[in-house]
């Protein structure tokens, strides 16, 4: 496709940026750039708040239509906000997933009662989600999942464990893909629920200590959990067909916000490596050089693949290219900086022995970004398959 923005854009890029530099300059001040992967822990209160406000001013929703959200926007409308929302360093969402995530996946496989209770709530920053999909062992094989959801009369009871759940701690619900029919194979006798998480005694959240120090991450479970049969989406044993719906949401928009802030990264590095002179060396440079294109054949490509509907192989082409670019450019980082990279705080009486420096942090991160959201050889396969033709792999 052709993308390209217009005089409409203009405006409504002028409205982004000032609506932003007020609001950031103000209260919000304090958590700008704030928050994010890595650092998720940091600032979650205010970063709630800012949630709401994103709400009051109309910026969570766009696109969605004014029945659900906030505002109408075009598709270059929403590029634009995602971008302008980036160069301004305004804080990590607490409240993606339920927007980038679950509500387009409402938009398409919702009833009209489902669109209604949740969209709006979650437009206007007030309810906070996480996702159900990843188990102990069922994390990149999606289909092996073991949780279950039974019947009982108007609810379904949800028992399992789920692992890897960003925001756990924060979420006011889950969306829960379970096996209703424990007579089917894989991914076959799948439904996706919307379970509350106010359960206690029914659901439990335990933080995982990670590489970084921090835990974004928690093991969720499930005993007994109560779900609506009215919170089910798309239909019993439906489930397979709306999770790999919702994935592919994962891309788009969303990569080019993610892209703004890998850019900022990436400045970074390279000023630390003119600075400390790490720069006159020609491998490292070189390396350096070849970041910055991987990030503009990044941006093309999310250019291209947002008029791409019904392309099955462009988000897991786009999580092959952002995963690795961004787990070497965590190891360029450590390199600039040399043995200094390996050094932990200076005064140990003032800081945690474990705290990390922001660089630090990026490193170990990154570690993570090649296997987490569909780890690279799944990716491969998904390509492989659905894209090329190849024979599929048997899977037990």
């Amino acid at each position: 496709m052709e993308f390209g923005f217009g005089v409409a854009d203009d405006e409504f890029r002028g409205e982004a940026r000032a609506w932003l530099g007020e609001r950031l300059g103000g209260r919000f001040a304090g958590v700008r750039g704030v928050g994010g992967p890595g650092s998720e822990h940091l600032g979650v209160r205010e970063r709630r708040a800012w949630e709401r406000e994103l709400g009051k001013g109309g910026w969570v929703g766009l696109g969605w239509g004014e029945a659900y959200g906030n505002r109408s926007a075009t598709l270059t409308q929403q590029v634009v906000w995602a971008e302008e929302y980036a160069r301004a360093r305004a804080p990590g969402r607490v409240g993606h997933i339920g927007e980038n995530l679950l509500a387009p996946t409402l938009i398409a496989y919702g009833d009209e009662a489902q669109k209604r209770r949740f969209l709006p709530a979650v437009a206007r920053g007030e309810e906070l989600w996480c996702q159900g999909y990843s188990e102990p062992e069922a994390g990149s094989d999606l289909a092996g999942l073991r949780t279950v959801a039974v019947r009982d009369g108007a609810d379904y009871r949800v028992s399992g464990q789920k692992i890897w759940t960003s925001l756990a701690v924060e979420a006011d619900w889950c969306f829960v893909l379970a096996r209703t029919d424990r007579g089917a194979r894989r991914h076959r006798g799948l439904s996706f629920l919307l379970v509350a998480m106010d359960q206690p005694g029914r659901i439990a959240v335990r933080p995982i200590r990670q590489l970084s120090g921090t835990a974004e991450f928690n093991e969720v479970f499930f005993d007994g959990a109560v779900a609506r049969a009215g919170h089910l989406v798309g239909g019993e044993g439906a489930g397979w067909r709306v999770a790999m719906g919702l994935l592919a949401q994962e891309r788009g928009v969303s990569t080019l916000v993610q892209q703004i802030g890998f850019a900022a990264e990436l400045g970074e590095v390279v000023e630390a490596a003119v600075r400390g002179g790490a720069v006159r060396d020609p491998v490292l440079r070189e390396q350096l050089v070849r970041q910055w294109a991987e990030l503009k054949v990044m941006r093309w490509n999310a250019l291209r693949t947002l008029g791409a509907a019904g392309d099955a192989g462009a988000p897991s082409v786009a999580k092959l290219l952002w995963g690795g670019w961004h787990q070497r450019l965590g190891e360029l980082a450590m390199r600039v900086r040399g043995a200094a990279a390996a050094v932990g705080p200076a005064d140990w009486s003032a800081r945690a022995p474990y705290e990390l420096d922001a660089w630090q942090r990026l490193s170990l991160f990154t570690r993570a970004d090649t296997i987490y959201g569909g780890s690279d050889e799944i990716q491969r396969n998904i390509i492989a398959e659905r894209v090329l033709g190849l024979p599929r792999q048997e899977r037990s």
